[in-house]
């Protein structure tokens, strides 16, 4: 890999250990750093583990401008006579988090498709463990080291694919699985019923232990592995045969049991064992599950980037430490995020600097539907997990302008920076995927398909008409900005920024226009699809899908807008980094929230806000807030506070799945209201953090009532 992007760089092949070029030191430990330095007139690579050493080489790409994204992405270095190295350079790099990678989900639409198409072999085995390989070499870029494989049904699970196992090795990459995939097995594609009986620990023990056995036979000298341990259902149901919740612990307790002394009878190297309390294994591991010491806790956000759960104080202080399973794709309710990645990097970046802090270090992985439409969001993760500090909350922006530049130079970059952080602000206010207003995996007595139809999106006409106004004018920069690139790299361009961006403002247009225009729109959609579909000479074919699932809101359809229902009303309104006064320690956090600029407060913080109020009467104070939980099982509380007379306790805590949940997932804010009475003149408000966790994003206060003409 190296050597190829020297060519690519300066039309020469380099050679290892001549004198004047490169002295590689290849390690043999556990820790995946490097050191890069001079040494009488050589650049010395020197790696701590044969996997720190691949990244200390590939560093020597970044530093030659080698773009981490030069296959997935098409990104195609610039040409370069010669290059030079300080005679005092050195630097050293260690990882944050040991275990960094990707769990491959979701893939229907995206990556199964072209890899069955690509290739030319016409083998889809054979395209699978090429896509595969090709996956290792980017996470190698990246700084990784872990895989799950891609697991739905249609695909051919990872262990039944010749070579792929053996690919993995090759590339230095850590092969684990999901949470519902016990010890390496993948039983959507490996059980098969009609041979080896139900698939139920309670009444037929000894084939579900067979079967693990086998697989941990078959892996016993690969010292490459994460060991998931538990058990649940085929499809990721509650486990089969128990019906109460001491049943479901006292036979959950016995497979994490009897899977320990399997693990030490068959596996020859110490092993990295995972658990992961999801869904109610989280209930039965607070009722008193006994987890080994040894294990790590792996820890969830709730599909849609805010965490779950942090580790608690006795938590930090196992052995196995504890992990990160971050989504940056989801199949599921309230509703999929299956087409482009829009999450913001600030909600990135926040969730996972307090999973760090919380010592939370051995293992994270970003569940991916596709890594080439994950871009940015993926590095950033994966920037994180290598370096957690990579970047902070007031540096963020530079992190991502950093980026754009380094992808398609200066010039471009510095021009895209503020289009593209326009762009993830109104990606904050509504993803491309939300904009129908709709849900999935409703009743399906009710809604055909479990799927509601596209309806009013909450956002009023006037703020409808100032979005697609915004829209229009990021779509004659991101024109402009094509113009400033190399033409080597329109292909890239187009992947990373044109795609997304066109696309995400002709579904704004499709949903909130008039009928004519929004059928414009979607025939837009799918002629930029086609056009991303014949990148690289037809090396991307069939990888984009602006339709997965075939949900209503990716239909030819338009939705009624609502009414401006706040006409003729002394509106405030008011971003919550814009405080006058705080006490404790409060962080503006970039790129984060409808303001883009979300306020952290720590336990006890608060935030002070003057205004002026010209007309004496009620009003409604709202405060939107990041949609966070309360990650040390306690509560989300806050307090509204007017000229030091509380108005009102609130708490943010949602039952999972709840309606009002749905709704905060969907519109990226938790909103709190309240009535208030006011008198004309200046006034204060205090919002403080009972509990952790709170991020205050904007608040607004307006008329109750309309002023009487």
């Amino acid at each position: 890999m190296w050597r190829d992007d020297m060519l690519q760089v300066t039309g020469t092949t380099p050679e290892a250990g001549n004198q004047g070029t490169i002295r590689i030191v290849e390690g043999h430990g556990e820790d995946d750093g490097f050191r890069l330095y001079a040494q009488n007139g050589q650049v010395v690579v020197e790696g701590f583990s044969e996997r720190g050493t691949a990244y200390g080489l590939l560093e020597l790409s970044r530093l030659a401008g080698v773009s981490p994204w030069i296959w997935w992405g098409d990104v195609v270095p610039k040409r370069l006579h010669r290059l030079t190295f300080d005679s005092n350079f050195v630097t050293e790099q260690h990882p944050s988090v040991q275990y960094r990678g990707v769990f491959l989900n979701d893939e229907d639409w995206s990556l199964r498709p072209w890899s069955r198409h690509t290739g030319g072999t016409g083998n889809s085995m054979e395209n699978a463990v090429k896509t595969y390989k090709r996956i290792f070499q980017l996470l190698l870029r990246l700084r990784a080291n872990t895989v799950w494989p891609a697991m739905h049904e249609g695909t051919t699970a990872f262990f039944l694919l010749p070579g792929a196992k053996a690919t993995a090795d090759s590339c230095g990459i850590v092969i684990g699985t999901s949470h519902c995939e016990p010890l390496l097995r993948n039983n959507v594609g490996e059980w098969d019923k009609s041979v080896r009986g139900p698939f139920n620990y309670r009444t037929n023990r000894r084939g579900v232990l067979d079967y693990w056995t086998e697989r941990l036979s078959e892996v016993s000298l690969s010292p490459n592995n994460l060991l998931t341990i538990g058990m649940r259902g085929i499809h990721d149901s509650s486990m089969e045969g128990y019906h109460t919740m001491k049943e479901k612990l006292d036979g959950l307790q016995q497979v994490i049991d009897d899977q320990q002394e399997l693990i030490s009878r068959y596996m020859k190297y110490k092993q990295t064992q995972v658990f992961v309390p999801y869904k109610e294994v989280l209930q039965l591991y607070e009722m008193g599950l006994n987890v080994p010491d040894y294990v790590t806790l792996m820890w969830c956000d709730d599909n849609y980037g805010y965490m779950t759960r942090y580790s608690s104080p006795s938590e930090q202080q196992r052995s196995g430490g504890g992990g990160v399973y971050y989504h940056l794709s989801y199949w599921g309710r309230p509703h999929d995020y299956l087409w482009l990645c829009t999450t913001q990097p600030g909600l990135i970046y926040q969730e996972l600097r307090e999973a760090y802090d919380h010592h939370m270090r051995r293992l994270w992985i970003a569940n991916i539907h596709d890594p080439k439409v994950a871009g940015y969001q993926l590095e950033l993760f994966l920037d994180l997990a290598w370096n957690i500090n990579c970047t902070n909350h007031t540096e963020l922006s530079n992190h991502y302008k950093n980026w754009l530049c380094r992808q398609f130079g200066l010039a471009a970059g510095e021009k895209l920076f503020p289009a593209m952080h326009e762009f993830y602000r109104l990606c904050g206010e509504r993803r491309p995927e939300f904009m129908g207003w709709t849900q999935v995996e409703l009743d399906k007595k009710r809604y055909h398909r479990g799927l509601s139809p596209v309806c009013n999106t909450e956002l009023t006409t006037t703020q409808a008409t100032a979005r697609l106004a915004v829209f229009d004018q990021l779509e004659k920069t991101v024109e402009h900005c094509n113009r400033l690139i190399r033409p080597d790299l329109n292909d890239a361009y187009f992947a990373a920024i044109a795609y997304p961006v066109l696309a995400t403002s002709a579904m704004n247009h499709k949903i909130l226009s008039d009928s004519a225009e929004s059928h414009q729109a979607y025939l837009k959609i799918q002629a930029l699809t086609k056009q991303y579909n014949k990148l690289g000479n037809g090396k991307w074919q069939h990888i984009m899908d602006a339709a997965p699932r075939r949900l209503p809101v990716f239909e030819d359809v338009r939705a009624s807008l609502a009414k401006d229902t706040l006409q003729g009303r002394s509106m405030y309104h008011c971003h919550a980094a814009n405080y006058n006064t705080y006490g404790g320690a409060p962080k503006t956090i970039q790129m984060l929230g409808h303001s883009m600029q979300a306020v952290a407060l720590p336990c006890g913080a608060f935030l002070n806000y003057t205004f002026d109020i010209k007309t004496s009467g009620e009003y409604w104070l709202t405060v939107a807030l990041i949609p966070t939980h309360p990650v040390d099982r306690g509560e989300l509380r806050f307090t509204t506070t007017i000229d030091q007379e509380r108005t009102d306790t609130f708490n943010l805590k949602e039952p999972f799945r709840s309606e009002r949940w749905k709704e905060n997932v969907l519109r990226g804010q938790a909103i709190r209201t309240c009535n208030v009475h006011l008198e004309a003149g200046s006034h204060t408000l205090t919002l403080h953090a009972v509990d952790p966790h709170i991020i205050v994003d904007q608040w607004a206060i307006v008329q109750a009532k309309p002023k009487q003409k």
